[in-house]
């Protein structure tokens, strides 16, 4: 479930797993949630410069307007040039109450348009060099400067994403409930699942555990004391029901449960939409809704916890800015970013957008990546959790400020 050092479950925990608390310093820390949307969003679509006349010839059946018509939903109009696809409404009003703040022209500047490849650099926060072995998340744990639980940093995926992998301890739980979990970090005990922390003790005992008593998963077990099947959301709030939906509900359990969760992971799939990719309907607006909506719906359930808290998502690269013949867009460069907090510079597009002529396009075809991913990590890393190596987090590279964050 996790990667045990020499000493094994803290001590600390233990005691606490009997009251279902964790004592102070642990409580109300400054929690990150990442979600990392794979298949390469198309933030033109998402967020487009409604006004880019080049945009709009560029795509003549999937171009969508601010305008009201009967005919279909219009944009939602953010500011005068961007607007905000109509079926991502979750978003609007944080937008209004300057709670929610878009990155637009965000990814690489590796101008890779493999997915894996661009996700591995992105994960890794090493666009250049395909051999580091850590994750950046892994890193901003390791800096995070003080004691912690097993639940400081915990993915809700079935494996390991790569942004968690490294030195420093972090956990995959793919469902709370069930406890299918597999661990990366400590190479002795990767890869491994139990449906049970006993199970797991009795797998692993000989070799993995070693001097770790088996009370030592009593502490662990104040995720079951917390009947986490019957969790109720606060404010009414009801989840979509798909993978996304369901890892942030968990996410905010945990934040809930005080077990000192500091950083947080979840997936969205299904962007890669090279044909029918729609438009007020139709396969892009059900994943963005789906984002929009279990954003929503999670920011409404931790509302007593929100100034704690800075949700952030990142997409590996954007779309092609011409539409192709078969009614999607292919691998480009740029997409944009939704980065949900109160402490966060919302109510913003950030970022440098050009005209979408064709001598501002990235090879010609592609919107150009103007602000590196790094720099609104790092800013969001800084500012919110409070870490400020940066020759750590993103080895190689100088920071550069987006003015994401207050």
């Amino acid at each position: 479930m996790f990667s045990i050092g020499a000493g094994g479950v803290p001590t600390f925990l233990a005691r606490a797993a009997g009251s279902d608390k964790l004592l102070q310093p642990y409580k109300k820390n400054k929690v990150l949630v990442f979600i990392f949307q794979r298949g390469a969003m198309d933030g033109l679509m998402a967020v487009p410069p409604f006004t880019d006349q080049y945009l709009e010839a560029a795509r003549p059946t999937l171009f969508m307007d601010a305008a009201k018509s009967t005919e279909e939903k219009s944009l939602i109009n953010l500011d005068g040039r961007f607007g905000l696809h109509p079926s991502m409404a979750a978003f609007e009003n944080l937008f209004k109450e300057k709670q929610l703040a878009i990155v637009h022209g965000m990814g690489s500047p590796n101008n890779t348009r493999s997915h894996f490849d661009a996700q591995d650099y992105m994960e890794s926060g090493t666009p250049f060099n395909k051999g580091t072995a850590s994750g950046w998340l892994n890193r901003a744990v390791g800096l995070l400067g003080h004691d912690a639980t097993p639940f400081r940093a915990v993915s809700m995926t079935s494996a390991m994403p790569r942004s968690f992998y490294g030195d420093n301890e972090t956990i995959a739980i793919n469902n709370l409930a069930d406890f299918a979990v597999q661990m990366k970090g400590n190479a002795a005990g990767a890869n491994f699942s139990a449906k049970s922390f006993e199970d797991l003790y009795d797998q692993t005992s000989s070799s993995l555990l070693n001097k770790t008593g088996k009370e030592s998963f009593d502490a662990v077990k104040i995720l079951q004391h917390s009947n986490v099947k019957n969790y109720q959301p606060a404010n009414g709030v009801i989840y979509p029901g798909s993978p996304l939906g369901k890892s942030l509900k968990q996410i905010a359990q945990l934040i809930k449960m005080d077990v000192g969760l500091e950083v947080a992971f979840a997936e969205s799939g299904g962007w890669d939409t090279h044909f029918n990719q729609g438009t007020a309907n139709g396969v892009f607006a059900r994943n963005v809704a789906d984002l929009s909506n279990s954003i929503g719906a999670f920011w409404k359930d931790v509302e007593q916890m929100q100034d704690n808290i800075v949700i952030m998502t990142a997409t590996e690269f954007g779309r092609t800015v011409k539409q192709n013949g078969t009614g999607g867009t292919d691998h480009g460069r740029a997409s944009c970013a939704f980065v949900v907090g109160n402490n966060v510079n919302g109510g913003k597009v950030h970022g440098n957008v050009l005209s979408l002529a064709p001598e501002n396009l990235a090879d010609g075809r592609d919107l150009a990546v103007t602000t590196d991913f790094r720099s609104m990590f790092c800013e969001v890393e800084a500012k919110h959790l409070n870490i400020h190596n940066n020759a750590v987090l993103f080895p190689g590279w100088k920071a550069e400020s987006v003015g994401l964050m207050k």
